[in-house]
């Protein structure tokens, strides 16, 4: 989504003690650090430059990461969805959000570093962000999902997609995109995540992320990734920049397990708080930014069956109900339409249809990816 506001880049920097090592750059002209990737140089020519959609000058120093890129992260762009399949129609777009991005939100440039049209044409959003592409070093400092700006390459997809699904010319060209990234960024078709895994929006819009398991295969199988190297569950590593739906999940875990936090969504203080104690009280290496990390997530959460009840089961029901299971209710009663949505959501991602709700399955709800949905069918 395209409204998000950059606030914490800075802190992002700072995390790693090295917010004096973000590079600025200033309309084309780019200094660079040391190459912290051995990436090959790719072919990059169907990605339609700043310079060649006729982008403004930023408005204000850009600068490149100093911390290393650890995921994609997806959007919709709220956009209408548009017939015009066209070039002119992708140029006009990534203008027209420039324009909103600058003069609307009073950012330096482009929040994101990419855009698809629903044409499949790629175009870079924010300068900078298809040179550090075809180097595969630092990626720049975005503007699109605050907490992750300095470590998540951001696309904007272009159109709405709560309740419709992209036309296929815009899926092909995000495959090709991210199986791109991830060769040059060394990352895997597992470190692909939605707007809402770390935020509070509609965006990516839950017909787009009902898809995600069946493009993260694509990817998966362009970059011939041998099924042995994907972790058993790759989790949303939500820390204390970030908020929204799953936030609010390990609110309610937390909770559960006796700490006096309110569920908000807000990572409060008492929830890093929380964080941090239960990763003390758990032999878990404690995090300075309380982020939760594997071992924290799969000792927080319990095993649940279908005589669950109480804040476990709520919090189930809470984030079956934000991504599109409208028939899902916050009773904290495991009910037949919890046990029908479990069911179609294990099935999305190559899980056990048994309804019950295991630590692979936890994964998946808030976010994260299990080797099973890479498995042949």
């Amino acid at each position: 989504m395209i409204f998000d506001h950059p606030e914490l880049d800075r802190r992002t920097l700072l995390r790693a003690g090295l917010g004096a090592a973000a590079i600025a750059v200033v309309g084309t002209e780019l200094a660079r650090p040391a190459a912290a990737y051995a990436a090959s140089t790719p072919d990059l020519d169907w990605i339609i430059s700043c310079d060649e959609w006729g982008a403004r000058p930023p408005a204000a120093p850009l600068a490149t990461s100093a911390i290393p890129t650890n995921k994609i992260i997806l959007h919709h762009m709220a956009f209408p969805n548009t017939p015009d399949l066209s070039e002119a129609q992708a140029i006009n777009l990534a203008r027209t959000c420039q324009n909103l991005h600058m003069d609307g939100n009073g950012w330096s440039d482009t929040g994101q570093h990419f855009t698809v049209s629903r044409g499949g044409y790629v175009l870079e959003g924010r300068r900078g962000s298809l040179a550090t592409l075809t180097e595969g070093e630092r990626q720049m400092v975005s503007a699109h999902c605050p907490g992750e700006n300095g470590r998540a390459i951001g696309i904007e997809n272009e159109g709405t997609y709560v309740t419709e699904t992209p036309p296929q010319t815009l899926l092909d060209s995000l495959v090709r995109l991210s199986t791109t990234i991830c060769q040059q960024y060394g990352l895997h078709a597992h470190d692909i995540f939605g707007h809402w895994d770390f935020r509070a929006t509609l965006c990516p819009g839950a017909a787009f992320y009902r898809l995600f398991p069946a493009l993260r295969r694509q990817v998966f199988a362009a970059l011939g990734t041998d099924l042995a190297d994907v972790p058993a569950r790759r989790w949303p590593d939500i820390w204390r920049f970030v908020g929204g739906p799953v936030v609010r999940v390990a609110q309610y875990l937390l909770a559960f397990r006796g700490y006096p936090v309110t569920v908000t969504g807000a990572f409060d203080a008492a929830t890093v708080a929380a964080v941090q104690d239960w990763q003390a009280r758990n032999g878990i290496p404690v995090d300075i930014d309380a982020t939760l990390t594997a071992p924290t997530w799969e000792t927080l959460a319990p095993e649940l069956d279908r005589e669950a009840t109480g804040l476990p089961v709520s919090a189930v029901q809470y984030i079956l109900n934000v991504k599109g299971y409208a028939d899902v209710a916050i009773t904290g009663v495991y009910d037949h339409p919890t046990k029908k949505a479990l069911q179609d959501l294990q099935e999305l991602h190559g899980l056990d249809t048994n309804g019950k709700v295991g630590t692979s399955t936890w994964c998946a709800l808030v976010g994260g990816v299990v080797r099973q949905s890479f498995q042949p069918a």
